[in-house]
């Protein structure tokens, strides 16, 4: 299969005008953020993976060093890229050696934005507990704690002399920070409803914010005035991107549109449904602003030429994900399974890239004891063994309570006969593996 994927993705190694669209395809969940440089494209997925593609065709390359979903990437420009997770954590990478330079740990909650200054020597964070955090990239020092936002903080940017950052938070606030005097100086708006992303013109002359509402708004940074005002239907602006031209603006939605506009007149260019099935969660331009690259509830990332990206382009998943089946389509046994595990879990040894490790043996399996997954201590230390008993418990009351201090994300089955058969299949399933 990966194979035949390289040669696809080498015979669409043509100008992207002769592309059409197009796929990077290898994460083993869905594609969280994404960023553009010249001819690179950096991935984040939910498998806790960072990925490197040629924009123009060939296998990726892998960064692994998170320990839960990646959700923002970005490129620093000096042969190195940063990541952030659900981890709470940021990492800096070498792509000469594919190795961690660092880890920024601090944050108590997960990171949602990592932020280069335009001069390269600091990152600006923000995270769900609340806080912007300034980070000395070639140390990894702590530099300032930025704390006036009520809850999640959802994005950050510079200005483009790097004496300012802007700040969008749960709490509805875009907030415009000093610097040097670690304080806000302007409430640049008050939504009303929680600001999830930002994007800022490369010249610094405006600023535009997503809302859970569906609010999407152009500031002018030189005066705080409301230039436009793109809202849409009350579907939630999860995903924001500017051409380094700075000419166009791209919003993704949590219905899987994404819309394009001009930024002369903010005019609509292009309008159209990326996603048959969720949301757009990550969302760049082609560095020559001729394409936009998206990534939603599917394991790969989409490209679109802006002049095929119309009603009938190709959508991202337009087969279903496993979690999306009918109820009656398949036996209750797997359908707990498709909504509960398949994003994680395979059920065979095929090396697919997952956030969890293979199912295959799991029953009389000691936790943790799998080879080659990057196990928590916590599960590596611990004494569990996989029955029906344990797993059982793990879905009564959750991973915090059976195997505190791991990987596992949150989930519980609350009905003993879902449980049930959720075990039924797993036993027959993981039997012949």
């Amino acid at each position: 299969m990966r194979a035949a994927l390289a040669l696809v993705l080498a015979a669409l190694s043509t100008p992207l005008a002769a592309e059409g669209f197009r796929s990077f395809a290898g994460h083993g969940g869905p594609v969280m953020d994404i960023a553009v440089s010249g001819d690179r494209v950096l991935t984040g997925s939910f498998d806790y993976a960072v990925g490197l593609w040629p924009i123009g065709g060939g296998d990726p390359r892998w960064l692994d060093g998170h320990r839960a979903a990646v959700v923002d990437v970005a490129f620093l420009g000096d042969g190195h890229v940063l990541s952030a997770g659900d981890d709470f954590t940021a990492i800096l990478w070498d792509l000469g050696t594919g190795t961690m330079v660092r880890r920024f740990e601090g944050h108590q909650g997960k990171v949602t934005a990592v932020r280069p200054s335009p001069d390269g020597t600091t990152l600006a964070t923000a995270s769900w507990d609340g806080t912007i955090r300034l980070w000395d990239i070639a140390t990894g020092a702590e530099r300032a704690v930025l704390d006036d936002h009520e809850g999640n903080v959802n994005d950050v940017a510079w200005s483009t002399d790097g004496t300012h950052i802007y700040s969008a938070g749960y709490d509805g606030l875009v907030l415009d920070w000093d610097v040097a005097a670690r304080e806000p100086v302007r409430r640049l708006a008050d939504h009303g409803f929680g600001v999830n992303v930002l994007a800022r013109a490369p010249d610094g002359t405006w600023l535009a914010y997503g809302g859970l509402d569906g609010g999407t708004r152009i500031l002018d940074l030189a005066t705080g005035e409301t230039v436009a005002d793109l809202s849409g239907e009350r579907r939630p602006v999860l995903a924001l991107a500017v051409p380094p031209a700075g000419d166009m603006l791209a919003i993704g939605d949590g219905e899987g549109h994404i819309m394009v506009v001009g930024a002369a007149a903010w005019n609509v260019l292009h309008d159209f449904r990326a996603a048959a099935n969720g949301p757009i969660w990550a969302l760049a331009f082609t560095p020559d602003g001729s394409g936009v690259i998206a990534g939603g509830i599917a394991d790969e990332a989409f490209l679109w030429p802006l002049a095929e990206a119309t009603s009938e382009a190709p959508q991202i998943a337009e087969a279903a994900r496993a979690f999306h089946t009918d109820p009656a389509a398949v036996p209750n046994g797997e359908r707990q399974f498709l909504r509960k595990c398949s994003v994680c879990h395979t059920l065979g040894p095929d090396g697919a890239r997952r956030a969890g490790p293979s199912l295959a043996g799991v029953f009389g399996r000691a936790a943790g004891s799998l080879p080659g997954y990057p196990y928590s201590d916590a599960l590596r230390q611990s004494d569990i063994v996989w029955t029906a008993e344990t797993i059982d418990a793990l879905f009564a009351l959750g991973p915090d309570h059976v195997t505190p201090g791991s990987k596992m994300p949150m989930q519980q089955i609350a009905r003993p006969e879902d449980r049930a058969d959720l075990i039924d299949y797993l036993r027959q399933a993981t039997a012949a593996n």
